[in-house]
């Protein structure tokens, strides 16, 4: 396997929408919505200890933890957080708590659940995860995780054809149509080219766009696949109460039942010594598999569109029980800084990206009030006097 030698650089996580939700298979590898009560022990964790410190700990499986998800975080385009009937709905760079349908108009609850997106946040800063789960504060649309999406709706989409069709032309031809889709669905990215008068700027980003599309027929042959399960969403609960989720763009199953996690990157792969970190994610959803199906798929695949590598990992039960351990150790975390109110922003070179800074302390900001009741303080500790 080839990969780049830049570092790596956030990736916005593409938006989906109902029009690019999960979609009805013939052969389904893993049921849309399920639950299962099989967990391993969670091991103790320095990152429970508080918000912060979870926020800068050394992940349990060697990675750092800024670098945990990686290629799937950014701090410029939040995930919508999977809606009623499974779609990832709701408006275009408006984050929403996991289990909450982005745009409701509710009061702000705490977390219930826990994605790769919102992991990643967590790791990479506490107080971006606050503003994104327990705030909600939108986030403007981004050119970048705009196209993502509208490349993994074209993806997705062309599997309805026939295997001879699937080709390069084919899938170029459906952008437009997806565009438009997306368009309708999000009036809000109307803005991301609003002053674009000539559509210059447009047709390079749609250009783009192709490209990316173009570039992954010299990495997958669509017409000797037959996916079991295209955006794909999938939850689990563990025994300890802790549910996962998350939407799978591809699961392939072959004919001795043998499971392949595939998702699409429209960013570069990351260096060696990072593809740990961009695998979290797929090592999330393969604990998910696991504990649903009782399966642990035999490969997970990264497809990079935007440099043209593969990345593979083939998990083994050993590598999805650390992940299970990481995830409850980080949960803890979470639920600690949601009782305490205490999110510690964490710079980094990624800040640059955030939409948050005029809340945030580092560069001068407040955040807004605390929106969640805050735990009681624990009395102090009375010590004894000795006798003189």
């Amino acid at each position: 396997m080839e990969t780049s030698t830049e570092a790596p650089t956030p990736e916005p996580a593409p938006d989906r929408t109902p029009e690019s939700g999960p979609t009805s298979a013939t052969a389904p590898a893993v049921p849309a919505q399920a639950t299962a009560a099989q967990a391993s022990a969670a091991e103790p964790s320095a990152a429970s200890a508080t918000a912060g410190q979870a926020g800068t700990a050394q992940a349990s499986d060697g990675s750092a933890a800024g670098e945990v998800g990686g290629a799937d975080v950014t701090a410029a385009g939040a995930e919508p957080a999977a809606g009623a009937g499974g779609a990832e709905a709701g408006v275009a760079g408006v984050a929403a708590p996991d289990g909450v349908a982005a745009g409701a108009v509710r009061a702000a609850v705490p977390p219930v659940s826990l994605s790769p997106s919102r992991a990643g946040d967590f790791m990479q800063c506490p107080l971006l995860y606050r503003f994104r789960v327990i705030d909600r504060l939108p986030e403007k649309p981004s050119e970048a995780a705009t196209r993502g999406t509208l490349v993994h709706a074209v993806l997705e989409r062309l599997f309805d054809a026939p295997a001879a069709e699937r080709t390069p032309p084919r899938a170029k031809a459906l952008i437009p149509g997806q565009w438009d889709r997306l368009r309708a669905s999000r009036p809000e990215l109307v803005e991301l080219f609003a002053d674009d008068a000539d559509g210059e700027r447009l047709a390079r980003w749609l250009s783009e766009a192709e490209r990316l599309v173009e570039r992954w027929f010299t990495l997958e042959d669509p017409s000797r696949l037959e996916p079991a399960e295209r955006e794909l969403f999938v939850e689990a609960e563990l025994a300890s109460g802790l549910r996962l989720r998350g939407i799978i763009d591809r699961v392939d199953v072959a004919p001795t039942g043998e499971v392949r996690i595939v998702d699409y990157k429209t960013g570069k792969a990351p260096r060696p010594e990072y593809a740990e970190g961009a695998l979290f994610q797929m090592k999330f959803y393969a604990l998910v598999v696991w504990r649903l199906k009782k399966v642990v798929p035999r490969r997970l695949q990264l497809v990079y569109l935007g440099s043209g590598d593969v990345l593979t990992y083939d998990p083994v039960p050993a590598d999805l029980e650390r992940i299970e351990r990481k995830l409850h150790a980080l949960w803890e975390a979470i639920r600690l800084a949601t009782e305490t109110g205490d999110w510690r922003p964490r710079p980094t070179k990624l800040c640059g990206w955030c939409d948050h800074r005029a809340h945030c302390p580092e560069f001068g900001g407040t955040p807004p009030p605390y929106p969640l009741p805050l735990a009681p303080a624990a009395p102090p500790v009375q010590g004894r006097m000795g006798a003189d």
